[in-house]
């Protein structure tokens, strides 16, 4: 044997030797206690001139079964006192056995780490220290062909980076929780700018992945957060001023849309609309034959002149209508007109004939000398399609149709069009139908609801995100293209405890998302959401995640709430979120094979997003 292989292998035996820490003394399931040898009970040991950390909780170590290496991690310890009998001094003795807690829960396999277990050890095998090697094999998360994005760096180890898959981490569903300050803005903030940052030369990246971040507070508009290139919608309820996001008038008008967004009642209201939405009568030619159903409307009425409804039904039809027509280049607004015509009291109801009148000539005599007197050129009003019009005069028609009929009771359905109006008159500030107003395409929008009041933070989201699962599904080519749609303070509207609203509205709002949760992933569509309150969150929702980033939540119910759904973190992981500094997070998932406590990289100021705490002294006490 030549000098240089013997030296080879005693540096290897010394390794060995060094490394060794002790052996299994017991095994039950995943659970395994190691009896820690006398001479590796300090903090540090030598090898090689450097100083390595020595086992200690949290600390990752190798069980060697054959050529198996089975991965653990040291949960606990403890000592226990051994009686000996020193037969020298004829006398008892306590001899102090130091014993390891270890979970295990993966192995090396041709010189990478696979997750779960295939072997189990036996007792006496014996436990080592992670080399440096084996140590950066362990929190490898990728292999060498995949594009990577740099998370951070371990918080305990900060020498080692921690790097995570794109197609891992991105084709899932992602959850970022921690309480206010913890640094989960960053966290979303770094990830994607990260992902944006990795494909921003790729042709195929830009027309073929779509973003949509749900922003509630305004925290990730400004101009070089994530990427430079994006449309931002500032969406205000304060202002007509402000920018609209377009939605398709057909994802407005359905009746699970309509009937949630205007409080419809179960037994009469909902029946009214699910007729009202059904009829087809306009969806050809809607001028001419929007026109000529005004102009019938009006005549049934004069011809029936019911005693219930009298003058005051054509104050209301053209209150109504007012709102919604189109000035005409000649005459102006004709429904204002006529409606200062019927409030001067020109049109008159005789109760004991039962029949309008003008001056000398009765509806039951000369109904269209009535007609042509009171209602001038109605045959030229012209409703406006867009800014809803379309779709509250479809509403308005059938409303009036079934009241002068008989099928409706006018008191059972007038609450209904007071709503429509109101809240339709909100959303026309907030989104637009006519499809002439999109924005230029771009592969990430933010949609900035922070002027936006609560009824409508609610409502929007709904509208945007189903809008765009539908279409994204209808697209196909989901091996082709993605959908990603990302929620900032997502407890905003996936409470699964809101006492805000009716419960339809809140079944129907989580059915939604819950769909898109449970069966996005098959069309290529994934759900990021990032919240404060997991708690507040439907259960459904967070155990569908894939990846999780979980920074400090102190709040009890919180923590319960992540420990029931959460799979990959281990107890001790769990007993240490109420102390994570900020900035720190346990990744877990799919994209990550192990549980790891990162110490997350701040961005730049000028790319963090906005949601920084107020500095006191220099806001109270610098002049």
């Amino acid at each position: 044997m030549s000098i240089n292989n013997s030296n080879s292998i005693n540096k290897a035996l010394l390794k060995e030797s060094i490394f060794i820490i002790g052996t299994v003394s017991s095994v039950e399931g995943r659970k395994v206690k190691i009896e820690v040898k006398k001479d590796k009970n300090l903090s540090h040991i030598s090898y090689n001139g450097k100083t390595i950390k020595n086992v200690a909780v949290g600390s990752y170590v190798k069980i060697a079964k054959g050529f198996t290496e089975i991965i653990g991690k040291v949960e606990g310890e403890y000592i226990t006192k051994e009686k000996i009998y020193n037969k020298e001094y004829k006398k008892e003795e306590l001899k102090i056995l130091r014993f390891l807690e270890v979970v295990l829960f993966g192995n090396f396999e041709k010189g990478y780490f696979k997750q779960g277990i295939k072997e189990m050890p036996l007792i006496d095998n014996e436990c080592y220290l992670l080399d440096k090697n084996e140590f950066n094999k362990l929190h490898q998360f990728y292999n060498e062909k995949e594009k990577t994005i740099l998370l951070g760096f371990l918080t305990e180890e900060s020498s080692q980076p921690i790097r995570l898959s794109i197609r891992k981490l991105f084709a899932s569903h992602i959850g970022i929780f921690g309480n206010t300050g913890s640094g989960k803005s960053n966290t979303l903030a770094k990830i994607y700018t990260e992902l944006f940052l990795q494909s921003k030369e790729s042709i195929n990246f830009n027309r073929k992945a779509h973003f949509v971040l749900i922003d509630f507070n305004g925290e990730y508009v400004r101009p070089n957060l994530i990427t430079t290139d994006k449309n931002i919608y500032n969406l205000s309820t304060r202002s007509v001023e402000g920018d609209k996001f377009y939605i398709k008038q057909g994802n407005i008008e359905t009746l699970e849309i309509i009937s949630v967004l205007l409080e419809a009642t179960e037994k009469t209201q909902k029946p009214f609309l699910s007729r009202a939405i059904k009829n087809n009568f306009y969806e050809d030619n809607f001028d001419e034959r929007s026109r000529e159903n005004i102009n019938k409307l009006l005549k049934d009425i004069l011809q029936k002149a019911d005693p219930n409804l009298q003058v005051n039904i054509f104050s209301e039809i053209f209150e109504h209508l007012k709102k919604i027509e189109l000035p005409n280049q000649e005459y102006g607004y004709i429904t204002e007109r006529i409606l200062s015509k019927i409030e001067g009291g020109e049109l008159k109801y005789h109760s004991d004939s039962k029949t309008y009148y003008v001056g000398n000539i009765y509806s039951n005599a000369n109904l269209q000398g009535v007609f042509d007197t009171i209602f001038p050129n109605i045959d030229q009003v012209k409703i406006d399609p867009s800014k809803f019009g379309k779709i509250k005069f479809k509403i308005l028609s059938q409303y009036f149709f079934e009241v002068t009929n008989g099928y409706s009771i006018q008191e059972h359905i007038r609450p209904l069009i007071g709503r429509m109006i109101k809240k339709f008159n909100t959303l026309e500030r907030l989104i637009t139908i006519d499809p002439n107003e999109k924005k230029e395409y771009k592969n990430l929008e933010v949609i900035n609801l922070s002027n936006a009041n609560l009824e409508m933070k609610k409502t929007l989201p709904l509208i945007i995100s189903k809008q765009l699962y539908d279409e994204h599904k209808e697209v196909g080519e989901f091996e082709d293209k993605s959908l990603h749609i990302i929620i900032d303070e997502a407890h905003n509207i996936l409470s699964s405890t809101s006492e805000r609203e009716s419960e339809t509205w809140k079944d129907y709002r989580l059915e939604t998302f819950e769909e898109i949760i449970k069966e996005g992933r098959k069309f290529s569509t994934f759900l990021t959401i990032s919240s404060q309150r997991p708690y507040d969150i439907s259960p459904t929702i967070i155990s569908q995640l894939h990846n999780y980033f979980i920074h400090r939540l102190i709040n009890n119910n919180d923590i319960n709430a992540i420990q029931k759904t959460v799979a990959y973190l281990d107890k001790l992981s769990f007993e240490s979120i109420p102390l994570l500094p900020v900035g720190s997070c346990f990744v877990a998932g799919q994209s990550s094979d192990i549980p790891v406590k990162v110490e997350v990289i701040l961005l730049d100021e000028n790319k963090q997003p906005k949601s920084e705490t107020i500095d006191l002294d220099k806001a109270w006490f610098d002049s």
